[in-house]
């Protein structure tokens, strides 16, 4: 059986169930789990976790996400994209260094609110099934975070490319109808790719065509469970303590082989074989690492 992560390239035309479908048919593997939906046309980055990386699914999707999209000025659309009817159409008169200067200012906290066209339940109800029925209804809005926000090329005077690296639940889409907005003449998103999920990005995945091709040396391209937590201390825990580890009790201090002078608040634990068994929280209190998530 298979274990890990698999940094796949999710191409247009595609859903995220149809990756997974996918893989598990090339991979003759039942257990896989994608981290984050992309639409059918957008492209890019969908890490798979196979096996018992399926625990850390809930952690990808939490992951920071760097996109690049194209804005399209000019128009609202129903889906706030290019895929929607148009709602509104507006003269576009903006100069290059005003948008800049519109599309930076959203660095920073972001309140948004959610498109009709999502996946979010509202009354047990995913919006876009709502929205299909021409159903409108009040969505709660949400705070983001834009840890930078760019425009890295201008293609004409109504059409530029943005470059956006954000928090988790971050609608693109609603990002491009809101720089519209504030430049006063409309907008929605013409194209989306993924370039980056946490610490996988667009030049290291593979297509489902790679993926094919390379099914039978796959053990190169997938990555371990622990690497997801590579920037968390490791701790091996003494023989002796075995029996904790094993049965996912809490470990004391004084089970760990060496302690690191900077703990943080989580820390990778491995048996004295060198087996990566979980993701532990560290209490300074009790002086114990309790169980966070385990990989046995």
């Amino acid at each position: 059986m298979l274990n890990g992560i698999l940094n796949i390239y999710k191409e247009k035309g595609f859903t995220s169930h149809d990756v997974v479908a996918k893989a598990r048919g090339i991979l003759r593997e039942r257990k896989i789990g994608h981290t984050g939906t992309l639409d059918p046309d957008a492209e890019g980055v969908l890490p798979l976790c196979i096996g018992k990386a399926t625990k850390v699914v809930p952690y990808l999707t939490d992951a920071d996400k760097c996109y690049e999209a194209t804005v399209k000025l000019g128009a609202y659309t129903t889906t706030e994209d290019a895929s929607g009817e148009i709602l509104e159409t507006f003269d576009v008169n903006v100069t290059r260094s005003q948008v800049e200067e519109v599309v930076k200012s959203f660095e920073g906290p972001y309140t948004q609110t959610p498109p009709m066209y999502s996946a979010i339940k509202v009354n047990g109800v995913r919006l876009y099934e709502l929205a299909r029925k021409g159903i409108v209804v009040d969505r709660p809005s949400r705070d983001v975070y834009l840890t930078s926000c760019n425009l890295i090329e201008w293609i004409d005077d109504t059409t530029f490319k943005i470059r956006v690296d954000c928090s988790k639940g971050t609608y693109i889409r609603t990002l491009c109808t809101d720089i519209g907005r504030a430049l006063g003449c409309g907008a929605y998103m013409e194209y989306l790719l993924r370039v980056r999920v946490g610490h996988y990005c667009l030049e290291d995945s593979l297509t489902l065509g790679a993926l094919e091709s390379h099914k039978h040396e796959i053990d190169k391209y997938i990555e371990p469970v622990e690497e997801m937590f590579r920037n968390y201390p490791k701790i091996t825990i003494l023989h002796a303590y075995n029996k904790y580890l094993y049965n996912g009790n809490a470990l004391p201090f004084k089970s760990a082989q060496l302690l690191p002078e900077q703990l943080g608040q989580f820390v990778r634990i491995y048996d004295e074989e060198g087996t990566f068994r979980g993701i532990y929280k560290v209490d300074n209190k009790l002086q114990q690492f309790i169980v966070e998530k385990l990989f046995i």
